[in-house]
């Protein structure tokens, strides 16, 4: 079992890190994905760069730093969170245990740019299969997405769902197979209904009846998984004090996720404040 695990290897997991690891706190990193970092070209508003500094060059240098002092860093996407006298987190490969969680991996967006999903937001449309699935028992539903994310999502509501579509959108098809579970990878035109989600529209004119959509499409977020554990939010954002703690024991967030200025130097701050905040948490339990 670890102490902590960071989701995320941005300025604010790899910040927390630091402070964890040297305070001889069993640290685990996950992460996946690109970072908002990796595609800044150059950085000039950070301290201790006289000349600035590429992002990709400051997320890697981040990332060796964490591995230099001890901590372990793995490439895996996270696909599920729970809890369970502690944390679980489950990858594309492997689930991991421990005594707290940092969610760090940024503010992702992950709504589609589709006609009708906006509309249809909190009328059939849902970003969370475990928070919403008990309302589409024994309905048609839909999970639109292609990978590891979209997949998770499906089997929440494998024994919920009537039937469940998996949406790709014209990407790969996954590899997944279950009894009442269809792909269907053409490319979607629009979304539609009166009062609630009814059907979706196809590119090639085709369409599918359906009560229900999961957008699950891409890699999980902070806040995708904040919903998922009962979490607080607003709109897009997780709320913490100025603990980083979130309202679930055990469980901090800090960077982009919980809102404000998205800049490094504050992702920086947030990192730290949650690393030493753990720090008290696991010896608190000890």
């Amino acid at each position: 079992m670890y102490d902590v695990i960071i989701i995320g290897a941005g300025p604010a997991g790899i910040s927390a890190s630091l402070y964890t690891t040297r305070a001889n706190l069993k640290t685990l990193i996950l992460y996946n994905g690109i970072s908002n970092l990796e595609k800044a070209n150059k950085i000039q508003n950070y301290y201790g760069f006289e000349k600035g500094i590429k992002g990709r060059d400051l997320y890697l240098e981040g990332i060796r730093q964490s591995k230099n002092i001890g901590a372990r860093v793995i490439k895996e996407e996270v696909v599920n969170i729970e809890i369970n006298n502690g944390f679980y987190v489950k990858t594309s490969k492997n689930t991991y245990n421990s005594k707290a969680i940092i969610l760090a991996t940024g503010n992702k967006k992950s709504k589609p740019e589709i006609e009708g999903v906006k509309k249809f937001e909190g009328k059939g449309i849902s970003y969370c299969a475990i928070c919403d699935g008990f309302f589409f028992r024994n309905k048609n539903v839909a999970v639109l997405g292609s990978g590891n994310y979209a997949i998770s999502e499906a089997n929440d509501l494998l024994n919920i769902a009537k039937q469940i579509t998996i949406l790709t959108n014209g990407e790969r098809k996954p590899e997944f197979r279950a009894d009442n579970v269809e792909i269907n990878t053409k490319k979607i035109d629009t979304i539609v209904g009166n009062e609630k989600v009814e059907e979706v529209q196809f590119k090639d004119g085709t369409s599918l009846k359906t009560q229900g959509i999961f957008i699950a499409q891409g890699i999980a977020g902070s806040t995708e998984f904040a919903k998922k554990l009962g979490i607080r939010t607003n709109k897009n954002e997780i709320i913490v004090n100025n603990k980083m703690e979130t309202n679930i024991k055990g469980m901090y967030a800090c960077g982009d996720c919980t809102g404000g200025i998205l800049q490094i130097s504050k992702a920086v701050y947030q990192g730290t404040v949650a690393g030493l905040e753990i720090i008290k948490f696991i010896k608190g339990e000890m």
